[in-house]
């Protein structure tokens, strides 16, 4: 695998295939990488990532942009810009964004979820 640069001008955003008023830049996946899968997640305002568990993989999550909500050792807790969560494998989590702009989260995952 070579070195990536992805521009922020140049960034994609599509749907999430799960999640209703949610979309995904995906940079890196399972074809570029056995190791791990990177994305920016943006959630719309009112909306959210239901609670839900990964099998295999670890989350590590930053918060990029806005203000919301994640769902972390059986609670919520407020997020905001620079704040990071790691997610263990089949850890419960989700996130909500309580703000009124898009939230947008910067995630890996290990190993590779897409």
């Amino acid at each position: 695998m070579e070195t990536k640069f992805y521009p922020q001008r140049e960034m994609i955003f599509t749907k999430h295939p799960e999640f209703d008023n949610v979309k995904a830049a995906i940079f890196i996946t399972s074809k570029e990488s056995n190791m791990a899968s990177v994305c920016l997640i943006e959630i719309a305002p009112g909306s959210e990532t239901p609670i839900h568990t990964h099998e295999e993989q670890a989350d590590s999550v930053f918060v990029v942009q806005g203000h919301g909500e994640t769902y972390v050792n059986g609670s919520w807790q407020p997020i905001e810009p620079g704040d990071y969560l790691f997610i263990p494998a089949q850890g419960e989590h989700g996130t909500r964004n309580t703000g009124t702009h898009p939230l947008r989260l910067f995630v890996h995952h290990s190993p590779p979820l897409v």
